[in-house]
C-alpha cells in the first residue's frame, strides 16, 4: 500500500505570529474549520502560553473541529505544558508540541546550559506532557545546526520519554535538500527506538529551499511534514501547503504516497488567507498565483488548446479553479446564491446567509457580473461588522482643482464621530480623516491596489500596511466596487487589528 503522509498544518501559530499575520479569534476559527474541511491531518492552533488570546483561541479551535487533530506548543517549561494541555482539552483528538533547542549556538548564547541539561530537559518535558495526552511531538529546535552525535541521543531522549512524533526543523533555513535528506537518513541508522516515532520535517524558507528540503526528507523516511497556506510564517516563511501536496499528487513516479488533503479546496484556502492577513502571494506564486494556470505565450497557447497536458501539469480544477465563475447577477436568487457558495466549500448560519445575500444583492445592483472572488471577497467584508471602528460614510472631493477634502463618518465603539479633513489626493484626505477620528501613531508601511475581476466596474481590493513605534506591524484589507471606500475599509481594519495587538498580553519568545 501507498504511504501516507501526514499534513500538520501551522499557519494558525507559526504563520500568525509572524509580522503583520495576526488574526482574530473570529478569522482564525474560519481558517481552522477551512482546514478541517480540506483534509489536514494536524491543525497546530496555536502557541496557548503566549497570551490569553492565543489559549482563547486553541481552546475554541479544539472544541470545534471534528477530524483534525488539535495541536499547542509548549517550550520546555511546566507552566507552558499544563497551559497546554488545559486549552486543547475539549479537543476530540489533541496534541501537545513542546520544544528545546539542541545546538552549539543556541544553548551556549540563548539558554546557557550544557548538553547533559539538555538532555535532561528534554525528558522531563516530554514525561510532563504525556500525562495529559498520548499524543505527544517533540522538537529539536535549530537542528539542522546541532552536531549530529549529540542530535540523536536528544531524539532518543524523547521518544524514550514518551513522544510519539519527533521534529527535525530547519529552524533558520540553513539546509539544501542533499544535507537535509542525509540528515533524516542518518537519525534513522543511528538512532535506535527511532521505530517508536514518526519523523516530521519543519522548513524554513529563508533560502528558498523549504518545499525541496521536505521533499527530500520524506524520501529519506519522514512522514509528516509541517507547512502552511501560501508558505507564510517567520521571516521567508515556511513550506507551502500547497507545493508539497501537490508536488506529492504530480510526482507520484518521485514521492509514491498519499495525503489526505481534498486538493480542491486549495485555491480557496489560500484567497481566504490571503484575505484575512493581508499578505499576498506574487502573481507567479507555484499553485495558487494568479498566473500559475495563465498562458500567454502564443505557442503554450496553441499547444493548451490543443491538448492542456502541453503546458499543464496538473488541471486548475485539481486545486478548485473553475473555467467559467462568472454564474451570478443581480436576478439571482437565493437559491443561486447558497448553491454557488456551496460550491465554493463555504457554509454559514441561516443570520449570515441572510446578511451576505441582501450585501450581494447590493453588490449586483452597482456590479454587472458577479464573480467567485467577488462573492469570497464580500464574505470577508461581512466577518467585520463588528469590529469597534465602522465606516458610517464616505465623500471625496478631488480633482485637478484642489484642495482634496475628505468627509468622513465613523462609529467607533458605537460613537458616530465626524471630520472633514485635507490632504495630498484623495488617499491621503482618506487616511488623515480617520487618523483625525482615531488619532493613532503608526506609521503607513504600505499601500497596494489589486482588481479583484477584470473589468471597468471591478471590485478593487486594498492592502495596507501599518507599523507602530514599538515596531508592531499589521496588515489590512479592504474591498468595495470604490477604490476610495476599500482604502477606507483597508486602512481601518488594519488600526482595529493594530488596537487589538496591542491590547493583548506581550507575547512570550516564539519557536521556529
Amino acid at each position: 500500500m501507498t504511504e501516507r503522509i501526514i499534513i500538520f498544518d501551522t499557519t494558525l501559530r507559526d504563520g500568525e505570529q509572524s509580522p503583520g499575520m495576526s488574526m482574530n479569534l473570529e478569522e482564525k476559527l474560519l481558517v481552522a474549520e477551512g482546514l478541517d474541511a480540506m483534509g489536514v491531518d494536524v491543525i497546530e492552533a496555536g502557541f496557548a502560553i503566549a497570551s490569553q488570546g492565543d489559549f482563547e483561541a486553541v481552546y475554541a479551535i479544539a472544541g470545534r473541529i471534528r477530524n483534525a487533530v488539535v495541536c499547542s506548543l509548549a517550550r520546555a517549561k511546566t507552566a507552558d505544558i499544563e497551559r497546554a494541555a488545559e486549552a486543547i482539552k475539549p479537543a476530540q483528538r489533541g496534541r501537545i508540541h513542546t520544544f528545546m533547542s539542541t545546538s552549539d549556538i543556541h544553548l551556549k548564547y540563548q539558554y546557557r546550559i550544557d548538553q547533559t541539561a539538555c538532555l535532561g530537559m528534554i525528558r522531563d518535558s516530554v514525561t510532563l506532557a504525556r500525562r495529559f495526552t498520548d499524543n505527544v511531538e517533540w522538537s529539536a529546535m535549530d537542528a539542522t545546526r546541532t552536531e549530529k552525535d549529540f542530535l540523536c541521543k536528544a531524539v532518543e531522549t524523547a521518544i524514550t520519554a514518551g513522544a510519539t512524533t519527533v521534529n527535525i526543523p530547519d529552524t533558520v533555513g540553513y539546509a539544501t535538500p542533499d544535507d537535509y535528506g542525509a540528515l533524516i537518513k542518518y537519525l534513522r541508522d543511528k538512532v535506535p527506538n527511532i521505530d517508536k516515532a514518526i519523523i516530521s520535517t519543519h522548513c524554513q524558507n529563508d533560502l528558498g529551499l523549504a518545499t525541496a528540503n521536505s521533499l527530500a526528507a520524506i524520501r529519506s523516511g519522514a512522514r509528516q511534514i509541517e507547512c502552511t497556506i501560501n508558505g507564510i510564517g517567520e521571516r521567508a516563511g515556511n513550506t507551502a501547503l500547497e507545493e508539497v501536496v501537490m508536488a506529492i499528487k504530480t510526482r507520484a513516479d518521485m514521492y509514491p504516497y498519499t495525503t489526505g488533503v481534498n486538493t480542491t479546496h486549495i485555491t480557496r484556502m489560500s484567497k481566504l488567507v490571503q484575505s484575512i492577513t493581508g499578505a499576498m502571494v506574487q502573481v507567479n506564486k507555484a499553485i495558487v498565483g494568479a498566473n500559475a494556470f495563465a498562458h500567454e505565450s502564443g505557442i503554450h497557447q496553441d499547444g493548451v488548446l490543443k491538448h492542456a497536458g502541453t503546458y499543464e501539469i496538473m488541471s486548475p480544477e485539481s486545486v478548485g479553479l473553475t473555467k467559467s465563475n462568472l454564474v451570478l447577477g443581480k436576478h439571482s436568487g437565493r437559491h443561486a446564491f447558497r448553491e454557488r457558495l456551496s460550491e465554493l466549500g463555504i457554509e454559514i448560519g441561516d443570520n449570515a446567509f441572510e446578511e451576505a445575500f441582501h450585501r450581494f444583492k447590493d453588490l449586483a445592483d452597482k456590479k454587472k457580473d458577479i464573480y467567485d472572488e467577488d462573492i469570497i471577497a464580500l464574505l470577508d467584508s461581512e466577518s467585520r461588522r463588528e469590529d469597534a471602528i465602522q465606516l458610517e460614510s464616505l465623500h471625496i472631493t478631488c480633482g485637478t482643482v484642489g484642495p482634496q477634502t475628505a468627509m468622513l463618518a465613523l462609529r467607533v465603539d458605537g460613537e458616530v464621530r465626524r471630520a472633514t479633513v485635507e490632504g495630498n489626493g484623495p488617499i491621503d484626505a482618506t487616511f488623515n480623516a480617520i487618523a483625525a477620528l482615531v488619532p493613532h501613531t503608526a506609521a503607513l508601511k504600505l499601500y497596494q491596489v489589486n482588481a479583484i475581476t477584470a473589468g471597468t466596474d471591478a471590485q478593487a481590493e486594498v492592502n495596507v500596511r501599518l507599523e507602530s513605534p514599538e515596531g508592531r506591524i499589521v496588515n489590512g484589507t479592504g474591498s468595495n466596487i470604490d477604490t476610495l471606500v476599500a482604502s477606507a475599509l483597508a486602512y481601518i481594519n488594519a488600526l482595529t487589528k493594530l488596537q487589538t495587538l496591542q491590547s493583548r498580553e506581550t507575547l512570550l519568545p516564539k519557536a521556529g
